[in-house]
């Protein structure tokens, strides 16, 4: 987002609306902020209040443009419904049922920024039953929908949501955007379901169909591929996982020989290694992170990404040597997984004491973290994995 999305030009005309952020989550200096926003995963955005410092508005995930000016509109809705404002419509001729519809969106927003994901889910829905044809919300209110019944774990209602809706969106990202949601959800389902089957069966050419989107940002295309590919491979169908994989792989060279800056081609590197070690050849993948590991020689994530394929292609102390370099460039949680890393190396290298000494190392580290930056369940299974060393 950062190198593809957010440097566009045409949104400085909102610059003066919003007092702008950018939060490092695993900055132990920002552990009290980071704290109240309960963040999940990355890129997480959020409209806060002003006056009151909440949350009016959290999404999860990549967004266009276009999307993200949307929300920065819904944010400043919301925002402005909690203060028991009128809610800003798109203009003076703005149907009446369109002026509903925003304001039970942005009662939906305040919901799920406040966690409360089942009441949310039904706003949303509330939302979608007031907008009339055309309401620009649709796709945003959808994803949110989504997403909302994902965090509580309703994944049949998820599943049915997309197959009803995503076969007649317009097809752009948010089309795309409803059939991934909605297939994963379905496969998260019981295997005997026939709920799950009947979703899949819709949902899978769909989310076929929007590889091909150019509209839909290549981060958000390159997730479908993988979400293909565990599809092919939960079945199982080794033949069509690994047919789908070299699609992948194809389709991630083609988007770095065309990246218009280091940045924006090293932002899909980790989705090389998944489509390499996919395809059971991470030899695939070793140039394109050598080149970010030169081109961003302070970025940590190239080295922690070689380790990974170093070690698959049994070079020990090449994968070593990476997770060493990654180790001292990173820190917060995320060198969490480079110790896990670097220890499922020495393990594979027949260095089981060693392997063992480099995830208590982990665990004592991961002590030192704040409390709202300690990931706990990692932890715990990082010492589980050391105990049985």
């Amino acid at each position: 987002m950062r190198a593809t999305v957010l440097n566009d030009p045409a949104l400085a005309k909102h610059a003066g609306r919003f007092a702008w952020l950018s939060i490092n989550g695993e900055d132990a200096k920002n552990a009290e902020f980071v704290g109240r926003l309960a963040i999940e995963g990355y890129p997480t955005f959020y409209v806060l209040d002003g006056a009151t410092g909440d949350i009016a508005l959290r999404w999860a995930g990549s967004l266009t443009r276009s999307e993200f000016e949307r929300l920065l509109d819904d944010g400043e809705r919301a925002v402005r419904a909690a203060a028991g404002g009128a809610v800003p419509a798109g203009g003076g001729t703005t149907p009446a049922d369109a002026i509903a519809a925003d304001a039970a969106l942005a009662r939906a927003d305040r919901l799920l920024a406040a966690s409360k994901t089942v009441e949310a889910a039904e706003a949303y829905a509330e939302a979608l039953r007031q907008a009339p044809p055309g309401w620009a919300g649709r796709g945003r209110a959808l994803g949110s929908r989504l997403g909302a019944l994902t965090r509580s774990g309703a994944n049949e209602a998820c599943a049915s949501l997309a197959r009803q809706e995503a076969p007649g969106l317009e097809r752009g990202p948010a089309f795309a955007g409803v059939a991934a949601a909605g297939l994963a959800c379905a496969m998260e389902g019981p295997k005997d379901a026939a709920w799950r089957a009947t979703a899949i069966a819709t949902l899978e050419p769909l989310v076929e169909e929007s590889l091909g989107l150019e509209s839909v940002l290549a981060d958000d295309r390159s997730s479908a591929y993988g979400l293909l590919v565990d599809l092919h491979d939960a079945r199982p169908d080794a033949a069509g996982a690994r047919a789908m994989a070299e699609r992948w792989m194809a389709f991630l060279d083609t988007q770095g020989a065309s990246a218009p800056s280091v940045e924006a081609r090293a932002a899909l590197d980790g989705h090389r290694v998944a489509a390499a070690l996919a395809l059971g050849d991470p030899k695939r993948a070793v140039p394109a992170l050598e080149a970010s590991e030169r081109d961003l020689p302070n970025d940590y994530n190239p080295p922690a990404r070689l380790t990974i394929l170093y070690r698959e292609l049994g070079r020990y102390d090449d994968a070593l040597a990476a997770s060493r370099k990654a180790l001292d460039l990173a820190y917060g949680a995320r060198k969490l997984r480079i110790f896990e890393a670097r220890a499922d190396t020495l393990a594979k290298r027949g260095d089981a004491a060693a392997a063992r000494a480099t995830l208590e190392e982990a665990v004592r580290y991961g002590e030192t973290l704040p409390e709202s930056q300690r990931p706990k369940t990692y932890l715990e299974s990082l010492r589980k994995k050391a105990a049985a060393g």
